[in-house]
């Protein structure tokens, strides 16, 4: 089998989103970084909802799904520049010592990754409860900005309020972020629920995401990309693209496609049914084009090093 190239790497893995720098700003931008600038191109990947500490007949194998995604990403001679993991990262427990223990393994399962930098941010299931308190001593702040390459991220904490809110001072501490950003620089917000209004009624909205768009709304270039919501989906809010990973443990029902938020049957002859990946290509036309193709449902487990040692 020859080496994958960027695009094939995602029908490798079977994970959450692939994002290619070139599709997060400007055309012209992009053609100046790809021609003048090799060293400026670059991709991620989003993983989210891993839900370590499941167990459940959602995914009897509740135990290999991540420890397997980490193999095939460490197998691949293509890497990604970082893994940034979108919330949920651990199953919800009342236990405290539980928790912090999820999140100790979690932790020391994903350092392995032989990729440059990973980045998380927490899901409710694992700050909630809490208010963050047992995420911040694994991993530390909620929520964070960093600089990639002529990138702006921004990740956020729309979690650790019980209520699902960011909340003022997060939003006055985004804004007063924002001013330093060019307009018309590249900014990717990383979040776990969607920031629009979903569907409220199974809790995929944030409370206050009305003023946390508000203050991206100055900026020309700007792309959402959460979790929360176990499958995927686009939705734009004026020149806003918002993009949703899949699940890495179990899908979840289309929004008010049941009565009942609950996930899908696990299907034994499909293993990774619903679980799959979204593939992000590099845009014809900038930012709000974005071509996003479904890559289609992962039929087996993604290839990688042999778990059986046979």
């Amino acid at each position: 089998m020859k080496d994958p190239n960027r695009r094939e790497l995602l029908q490798l893995l079977g994970v959450g989103g692939v994002v290619f720098a070139s599709g997060l700003g400007p055309p012209a931008a992009a053609a100046r970084r790809k021609s003048a600038r090799d060293d400026q191109e670059f991709f991620f990947l989003q993983i989210s909802d891993t839900h370590w500490g499941y167990s459940g007949p959602a995914n009897p194998r509740a135990d290999v799904t991540l420890p397997r995604v980490i193999e095939t990403i460490n197998a691949s001679p293509t890497k990604p520049d970082f893994v940034f993991f979108t919330g949920d990262l651990t199953h919800n427990t009342a236990n405290a010592a539980d928790r912090r223990r999820r999140l100790g393994e979690f932790g020391a399962m994903t350092a392995a990754l032989q990729v440059p930098k990973v980045r998380v941010i927490p899901g409710e299931h694992d700050a909630a409860a809490d208010r963050g308190a047992a995420f911040r001593e694994a991993f530390g702040l909620t929520h964070y900005t960093f600089d990639h390459k002529g990138v702006h991220f921004v990740a956020l904490d729309n979690v650790s309020d019980p209520e699902g809110a960011v909340g003022d001072e997060q939003i006055d501490w985004l804004a007063a972020d924002l001013k330093n950003v060019p307009r018309d620089a590249p900014v990717v917000v990383l979040a776990h629920r969607p920031l629009f209004e979903l569907y409220a009624p199974w809790d995929w909205t944030t409370r206050d995401g009305a003023k946390v768009i508000d203050a991206l709304l100055g900026h020309r270039h700007v792309t959402v990309f959460y979790g929360h919501i176990h499958q995927e989906n686009h939705h734009q809010t004026q020149h806003i693209a918002h993009h949703a990973a899949r699940s890495l443990m179990f899908p979840l029902p289309a929004p008010g496609g049941t009565s009942k938020k609950a996930p899908l049957a696990w299907d034994e002859a499909r293993p990774w049914q619903g679980l799959g990946y979204r593939r992000i290509d590099e845009p014809a036309a900038g930012l709000t084009e974005l071509a996003i193709k479904p890559a289609g449902e992962a039929t087996r487990e993604p290839k990688g090093p042999d778990r059986s040692g046979g």
